[in-house]
């Protein structure tokens, strides 16, 4: 036999004795539990659920009540919130700043002619206005009631939803003020 043969049959016959060494003789013992546990699986434990506590349901009895989602009316014979005597003159032209809420308006400047103040008031579209006392403005049918070197005073006329209107004082200031 040549070298290198004997040195091939050594290395196969030392390579036979490690994979020898790795085989268990339990091994087949293994193999016949697992087959048992796939043939009955067997049941699972059961899960401890905690006790449901039981429902008691709570009656309504406000059903003959107004719903909480509907607005409440007021009772007919009741009188409207307000001054029934304050509400806003129906026959009277409406002027062009009153089609603006007072936020869209903006005082630019006071101007005074011959003793008499002027509000100088600037509206959305740009244009500028000029407005003395008694002159109206904003949607709340707001009137002018004191012009000063810095500010308008108004009185607007606010509805209360009961049929009634209220007085409302209303102040417009110059940026810088």
């Amino acid at each position: 036999m040549s070298r290198r043969r004997h040195r091939w049959l050594a290395a196969s016959a030392g390579l036979v004795l490690v994979l020898a060494g790795c085989a268990d003789p339990q091994l087949s013992s293994l193999d016949r539990e697992l087959a048992e546990i796939r043939a009955n699986p067997g049941m699972p434990e059961p899960l401890e659920l905690p006790e449901v506590p039981r429902y008691a349901p709570t009656p309504y009895e406000e059903g003959d009540r107004r719903s909480p989602f509907q607005p409440q009316l007021p009772e007919p014979e009741a009188t409207p919130a307000g001054d029934v005597g304050v509400a806003p003159d129906a026959d009277r032209p409406r002027e062009p700043l009153e089609a603006y809420s007072l936020e869209e308006l903006e005082l630019v400047g006071v101007l005074t002619m011959g003793g008499q103040s002027n509000a100088l008031i600037k509206a959305p579209d740009g244009e500028v206005h000029r407005l003395q006392v008694g002159s109206h403005m904003g949607r709340d049918h707001g009137r002018i009631v004191s012009i000063t070197g810095s500010s308008v005073q108004l009185v607007e006329l606010v509805p209360t939803g009961g049929g009634g209107w209220v007085e409302r004082s209303t102040r417009i200031a110059l940026d810088n003020d």
